[in-house]
């Protein structure tokens, strides 16, 4: 069992000159390309095709999302990003390697925000570097300064006056957001996101998106996310990939070239709603 360990904490104003500035060099290089990528299954059997032929390149710092029917392997893309269930047809590549094994620089947040019982929010979020190199050797030298880390993603997403709470207090929307903030605090290249608002009510979700957006354009990250809603998608994507049923392909992508950062009155514009109406054609064509 980890460690558990209460902390002093110290209230921080956000800041964009924090420990999240981003010290990446400009890259017009992809980071993640998709070459062939399928998948299979045994089934009474027999091998049953889900993906096929999946061809794409995303580059550093963009946002992508897939959508797609049920059951047409949008998860199973996440895990083979991550490594933990690399591609067995084709490969996807990493800084042009093939993923093989567990990558170390990557955030994932569900739609079932896993939080520790017995550890409070701020525990909660700084968990990650406790495990994860090289924050982990850095810990204990470094705790202050991780917790200010902490403490700037937290009041990102204003949960700056929950730091001290734990899950049981906290309600669904608000257990998410710290969540979103457990998954960015190692500064993660990589963030997948499988429909990490899937479970909440309208009204949370819309504001989620908003708060997503903030942490990741503070992080500039890839982000990849999953979802049923075509809006989330538009709202949050610089690109939507269309995912056809069983075995499922790409068979649309589309650019979103909204403005950021976004805001929920863009639903409302000619624009938005132009590419909301391309995707859902998209969809319900196949």
């Amino acid at each position: 069992m980890l460690p558990i360990a209460e902390i002093e904490t110290v209230m921080v104003q956000p800041s964009l000159d924090s420990a999240f500035s981003d010290s990446r060099s400009p890259d017009t290089a992809p980071l993640l390309e998709f070459d062939q990528v399928g998948l299979e299954y045994p089934f009474e059997g027999t091998m049953r095709r889900i993906i096929q032929d999946v061809n794409l390149s995303i580059k550093p710092g963009e946002f992508v999302s897939f959508v797609g029917p049920s059951g047409c392997g949008k998860t199973s893309i996440l895990r083979m990003v991550s490594g933990l269930n690399p591609a067995p047809i084709g490969e996807i590549r990493y800084r042009g390697k093939p993923i093989t094994k567990p990558l170390n620089n990557v955030g994932i947040a569900f739609q079932n925000p896993v939080m520790l019982p017995w550890r409070n929010t701020i525990n909660n979020v700084m968990l990650p570097l406790e495990i994860v190199q090289p924050y982990k050797r850095e810990h204990k030298q470094k705790r202050a300064e991780h917790i200010r880390m902490a403490q700037d993603l937290l009041a990102t997403v204003r949960l700056q006056d929950f730091q001290k709470q734990y899950p049981w207090q906290l309600s669904g929307g608000m257990r998410q957001r710290a969540s979103l903030c457990r998954a960015l605090i190692h500064q993660p290249e990589i963030l997948l996101l499988d429909e990490p608002f899937g479970a909440l009510d309208a009204f949370t979700r819309e504001e989620m998106w908003s708060m997503l957006q903030a942490l990741w354009m503070r992080v500039k990250c890839v982000a990849i996310l999953i979802t049923h809603d075509l809006r989330e998608a538009v709202f949050l994507s610089d690109r939507v990939y269309v995912m056809s049923p069983r075995p499922s392909q790409i068979i649309y992508e589309e650019i979103i070239n909204l403005p950021r950062p976004r805001n929920l009155e863009m639903e409302l514009s000619d624009e938005f709603n132009h590419y909301f109406s391309s995707i859902r054609r998209h969809i319900h064509h196949n």
